[in-house]
Parts: C-alpha cells; sequence; structure tokens
C-alpha cells in the first residue's frame, strides 16, 4: 500500500510517498547519508561552508563524491546539493530493493522513481502563477526536480526568483545547477530572467530548468508539461494523473 509520510531529523525535513514496505529502509538510508555528510564536515569544515566548487578525494564516500562533482559542474559550494543528496541516496536504496513508485521530497528538492504519470505542485509567491503542477510522465528510472528560491524557504539563495526548478536524471546534480540557476537571477527584468534559465546549458547533465519570477515566467530545455492543479498550492503535489 502507497503511505504518505513526513518526518524531521536534524536539517532534513522529508516527506516520503513509497510503499509502507520499503519506509522502514528508506528511513535507514537517510540517517546514513546525513552521517556519511556530518562525517565529512568534521573531517573538513570547510566543506560545509564554502560556497566554491569543491573538488572530489578519492578518500571520499561516493555521496560526497557525487556532490563535488555536481559542485564544480554547477559552479557552486557542495552543500547546495546536499538536500537533493540525501534524498537520492535514500531513494536509491529502496530502488535497488524493487521500488519503482517513490517520492522524496527534501524541502523541495526531490528525488523520484514513478511507473505512473503524477502531479508534483509547484509552491512559489507568486499569484499570476498559482494552482500550478508539473505533469510528470512515467519513467522507469530515477529522476530530480530540485528547486530554489530567493524568497521562500531558509535555504541560502543570492537570486531574487519565487522559484527555480531543475529538472536531472541525477537529483544530486539537480539540486546544485538549481542553486546555480536561482543565484543567476538578478532582478525581474525579463532579460535577467532569460539569461538565467539559459546558463543551465553550461550545466552538463542538467536536462532543463523553470523560473518564475515576478511574473514572468521562462524555461530551457526539457521542462515537463504544466497543468492546474485544482487542490491549491502545496510544497509537493502527489496526485495520481487522471486525463
Amino acid at each position: 500500500m502507497i503511505k504518505k509520510v513526513h518526518f524531521e531529523v536534524g536539517e532534513t525535513a522529508m516527506t516520503i510517498m513509497a510503499d509502507e514496505k520499503y519506509l522502514k529502509d528508506a528511513k535507514d538510508a537517510i540517517f546514513d547519508a546525513r552521517e556519511i555528510i556530518k562525517a565529512k564536515i568534521g573531517d573538513d569544515p570547510f566543506f560545509g561552508a564554502t560556497y566554491e566548487p569543491y573538488e572530489e578525494s578519492k578518500k571520499d564516500e561516493p555521496l560526497i563524491r557525487r556532490m563535488c562533482g555536481a559542485s564544480v559542474i554547477a559552479g557552486v559550494g557542495p552543500m547546495a546539493a546536499v538536500a537533493g543528496a540525501v534524498a537520492a541516496y535514500a531513494l536509491e536504496r529502496i530502488y535497488a530493493e524493487g521500488c519503482r513508485f517513490a517520492i522524496f521530497d527534501n524541502g523541495g528538492d526531490i528525488a523520484m522513481c514513478a511507473d505512473r504519470d503524477v502531479l508534483i505542485g509547484v509552491y512559489q509567491d507568486d499569484p499570476k502563477f498559482s494552482d500550478l503542477a508539473l505533469l510528470i510522465p512515467a519513467s522507469d528510472g530515477i529522476r530530480g526536480i530540485c528547486s530554489s528560491s530567493g524568497r521562500i524557504g531558509p535555504s541560502v539563495s543570492f537570486g531574487v526568483s519565487s522559484i527555480t526548478t531543475v529538472f536531472a536524471d541525477d537529483p544530486v546534480l539537480a539540486d546544485a545547477c538549481a542553486t546555480a540557476v536561482a543565484n543567476n537571477v538578478k532582478d525581474t527584468t525579463r532579460e535577467s530572467v532569460a539569461e538565467a534559465a539559459e546558463s543551465i546549458n553550461d550545466m552538463e547533465g542538467a536536462k532543463g530548468c523553470m523560473i518564475l519570477c515576478g511574473g514572468i515566467m521562462a524555461s530551457c530545455g526539457e521542462v515537463p508539461e504544466l497543468v492546474p492543479a485544482k487542490e491549491g498550492r502545496a510544497t509537493s503535489m502527489w496526485l495520481p494523473f487522471r486525463a
């Protein structure tokens, strides 16, 4: 049976939607991912503080190397990918066990696999774009849908967008790139928003992005279809899609 649960530990605020039989392993994986990242910061506090790309070491755990690689591609610090990294680590644990429908939302950074169409709500503060959702088509693999905002939430952003969302097969990369693209939205002019969206083209592995800012929408690359979501705004809205 598919269940939706939410729990918080430290900085992690995770909502999970998956078959009940996978939930314990998913939660265990979240704790494991956090311990890996905490151990790295303990060894090198600079890893947890820098806003600059951080080169990986062969001695690092694979999850840390993925965060470092994403930081280099996106041009941001490795902790810009932390939420996506924790979500991806947990999803990949149960995906390896055979799970093919699960959504991990770590404060708006989503790692998912879905063997059916679903809607993901777009949470932002611009009334012009209220009640929108992304129609995510069924797929066999894992995908990342990660967002950054200069107006909503506690995460650091140097931009001014209501929301910037990046799509990639790797949720770790999607998270880092969402931060980078959002940082590029310097003002609410069409030129600034469009240039920021196009910056996704320089980030290898990212598939596309969408920006909502000051009543303007811009997108670049592969972006899912936007559809009305009558249920209203939510951090993430997971609805079985019915045509």
